[in-house]
């Protein structure tokens, strides 16, 4: 399969036109909606409705977000089940309680005003400027949400690089199939010709639908491009490209079952979803590593069961100084990992190569066998502390400190690795192999509540 950078249409390597498995590559076809949004005199503060995309979103965060206004995103993302009992035998489950929720609270905040729909179908220019850790620099980034058409994992037009799991995929699916929308874009990037990055400069330079800068400093600003040419201009330069997903692979999975579901309709709505897709030739997105905190695996125990072939130093008394120790590491070779959560921080090295071999499946690529989410996962959680993938068992969390501090609040041990980088990830995607899920966290990360996507719209 050609690089992700490359532009022009391609045929599957699995045969050729002849092929009865053959599947071309269109390129991607992004089309305007008319956008659901908040009507700002009846939210006042636009950033008070926001929230971040809804897998981030830890119980605390969520409790803050809905205190923060009545009217806030998560309330749809992450709904409640209703209030009241369910009626006795009804045999309703919980999640079907909180979709229906969901569903009458976005019914009902159209009805009085809270949000309305743009008169217009338009693309919509997405702009984050994001201050870094020291607030002396800004990261711009800058995409166009919009309504992309939903093709299979055979098409390569959109190449998702992790795995993912059932349960939260029938979640995201039992939320979109009640409410009929898409509350949230999901992350996706790609490398144009010029031709939808020139409607993107050109959206920027005129005066905003919104501007709002939420909490952690992050300044968002949306536009509407309602024109037909520069939809046009769009169009012919995506349709050269495909894109591989940054951030939503559950969501894009429910895409997929629910373009499934409908398939016997014609022109359906459900054949579209909506997402931001970002030229990352202009605009590069940051890469960080997702962390895993396992809840019943104290540290003492965790070294006590690694045997040989394992190398386990001192990390430093602090967390920044333990992440420069990993980052040395890595920049030395092998896989390396940050235990932490009984006040000190280690640094695994290891396995050698002869382990590798013995756990590790030889039927990927070797980049994927030397992977550290590879590594953790097939030699470290299934092989040597046999730590089951399982909510109860393993959390992941997008915060290095917050992932110590979970990992010492429940007498757990962290695992911290260091970011792979985004070639990696791509050249992996291109050949079709996933790593394993929550394997990358890419950013910025658009913030949900600036426009959502109702299918009743069209």
């Amino acid at each position: 399969m050609e690089a992700l950078s490359a532009h022009g249409a391609t045929a599957s390597q699995d045969g050729g036109p002849g092929d009865p498995g053959h599947v071309a590559a269109a390129g991607l076809s992004l089309a305007p909606f008319r956008g659901l949004r908040y009507v700002p005199d009846r939210v006042g503060d636009l950033a008070a409705v926001t929230s971040p995309p809804y897998d981030v979103v830890d119980p605390e965060r969520l409790a803050s977000l809905e205190t923060s206004d009545p009217h806030n995103v998560v309330r749809l993302i992450l709904p409640r089940p209703e209030p009241g009992p369910e009626p006795h035998g009804s045999g309703r489950r919980t999640g079907d309680s909180r979709y229906r929720h969901a569903a009458r609270l976005l019914a009902a905040w159209r009805r009085e005003g809270v949000l309305a729909a743009d008169d217009t179908p338009a693309l919509y220019v997405y702009e984050q400027r994001v201050p870094d850790d020291t607030g002396s620099a800004t990261l711009l980034q800058r995409g166009i949400i919009g309504a992309l058409a939903v093709s299979p994992p055979e098409a390569g037009v959109v190449l998702p690089h992790e795995d993912v799991m059932p349960r939260p995929v029938a979640d995201r699916v039992g939320l979109m199939r009640t409410t009929r929308a898409n509350l949230e874009p999901l992350l996706l990037t790609y490398r144009g010709k010029g031709g939808a990055a020139g409607v993107v400069e050109r959206a920027a330079r005129r005066p905003p639908l919104l501007t709002t800068t939420t909490s952690d400093g992050t300044c968002h600003r949306l536009w509407a491009v309602t024109d037909p040419a520069e939809h046009a201009a769009v169009a012919a330069d995506l349709s050269t490209c495909r894109a591989l997903i940054a951030d939503g692979h559950h969501r894009w999975a429910m895409y997929l079952r629910l373009q499934s579901e409908h398939r016997h309709l014609a022109h359906s709505p459900w054949d579209r979803g909506m997402v931001l897709l970002v030229d990352t030739a202009r605009y590069p997105l940051r890469v960080r590593a997702i962390h895993r905190v396992l809840y019943r695996l104290p540290p003492a125990e965790a070294l006590a069961r690694l045997g040989d072939g394992w190398q386990v130093d001192d990390a430093g008394g602090s967390l920044r100084e333990a992440l420069s120790t990993l980052a040395a590491a890595k920049r030395d070779g092998g896989n390396a990992f940050l235990l932490a959560g009984d006040g000190r921080y280690r640094l695994l090295r290891g396995p050698g190569d002869a382990v590798l071999k013995e756990t590790v499946r030889s039927d990927r690529p070797e980049e994927w066998r030397r992977l550290d989410a590879t590594v953790l996962h097939s030699v470290l959680l299934d092989t040597v502390w046999q730590v089951p993938d399982a909510q109860d068992q393993i959390g992941y969390l997008h915060d290095e400190a917050a992932a110590v501090r979970e990992a010492e609040r429940c007498g757990g041990t962290a695992v911290l690795l260091h970011p792979v980088d985004e070639g990696v990830v791509r050249r992996l995607a291109e050949q079709g192999v996933t790593m394993p899920r929550k394997s990358t966290s890419f950013g910025p990360k658009p913030a949900t509540g600036l426009v959502l996507r109702s299918l009743e719209l069209g």
